[in-house]
């Protein structure tokens, strides 16, 4: 049986015109399983520009590959066609960062969920369709009675965020692409939010993969995780282990950065050698060679993943007496 979802050498590159020679790397040679039979909830984690949308947007199948290939059960999503394409659009949907901007102001609510049901003919009279209607907003812990027939602006951002995970299952979807879906809600509804994506990925199997700047969340609510920079991989493996012992200098930065309940403990512990802007970017070796505080002149070579124990590993020559892992064997490393 082919897996649900297939990265294979997957790299992305946008050139800056047709005249220009120069282009930025977004996403670099990165490998990926995802099982049919075993739904997971996989956070992607990094600061702003390493990759972690342009990653998702290769996913849903809004852009495509640069190199590589990107499989659904099998099938390349580049080359999906007729019912096949359909049956794709359906079952890997998307929760976005902006909870407003999917929303017509000019409609009530109803409208995002009609408009799938129709579009896949989920059902067969108005009756169904309010009954599956009513059925996702409940799954999502929202009240029918105090949703439907409103405009957006009548609700709060957390509300529209959870009807936009409504219209997702609605699909009853097998991957849902969640990018930042709670970084512009209010703390106090974070936690409903993700709960609601935990019960999703229990109840009714649905594989998440959690697109997110933010380890406190992910720590929460995943089992594991993938650290990006600059489109690279530079850690990964089981969420405890790699936030409560981080190994490559870059994991150990952002979890620096995280905001801990102890005024004695102060934030910036971790050195960092030199902000990017100061030093020339290194097209090739490790991307978080500028910043490194341990960077040595083998860090120029690309440094593989090296094996740091059964559920973690780090891109980084630090650890380079340890035996390394090919791109394909990452995903073993990874606890669903």
């Amino acid at each position: 049986m082919p897996e649900l979802l297939e990265l294979k050498n997957v790299s992305k590159v946008y050139s800056r015109g047709l005249l220009s020679k120069t282009s930025t790397t977004a996403l670099s040679n990165v490998t990926l399983n995802l099982s049919e039979t075993e739904p997971t909830i996989l956070t992607v984690a990094g600061e702003s520009g390493s990759g972690k949308t342009t990653l998702a947007m290769l996913l849903l199948g809004f852009i495509a590959p640069t190199t590589g290939e990107i499989l659904y059960r099998g099938q390349d999503i580049s080359k999906l066609t007729g019912d096949a394409r359909l049956t794709f659009r359906r079952e890997v949907q998307a929760v976005f960062q902006d909870p407003f901007a999917v929303f017509n102001p000019f409609y009530t609510v109803d409208h995002l969920l009609t408009v799938p049901i129709q579009r896949f003919k989920l059902a067969k009279s108005k009756a169904e369709a309010f009954s599956k209607m009513e059925e996702a907003l409940m799954a999502v812990g929202l009240q029918p009675n105090e949703i439907l027939g409103r405009f957006p602006h009548q609700l709060s951002g957390g509300q529209r965020q959870r009807i936009n995970v409504a219209r997702a299952l609605l699909l009853r979807p097998r991957l849902l692409v969640a990018d930042e879906p709670v970084s512009m809600v209010d703390a106090s509804l974070r936690a409903t939010i993700l709960e609601t994506l935990r019960n999703l990925q229990r109840s009714y199997g649905v594989s998440i993969i959690y697109i997110t700047h933010d380890l406190t969340t992910a720590y929460h609510i995943s089992k594991s995780i993938i650290v990006l920079y600059r489109g690279a991989v530079m850690e990964a493996g089981d969420v405890d282990v790699v936030i409560k012992s981080p190994q490559h200098p870059y994991t150990r930065l952002l979890i620096d950065s995280i905001p801990w309940p102890d005024v004695n403990r102060h934030w910036g512990e971790t050195e960092i050698k030199a902000r990017e802007s100061e030093l020339n970017v290194h097209s090739t070796g490790c991307q978080f060679y500028a910043r490194c505080p341990f960077a040595m002149d083998k860090c120029l070579t690309p440094p593989p993943l090296f094996r740091i124990n059964d559920h973690q590993a780090a891109s980084c020559y630090l650890y380079d007496e340890n035996s390394s892992i090919k791109p394909e064997q990452l995903s073993e490393m990874l606890p669903v």
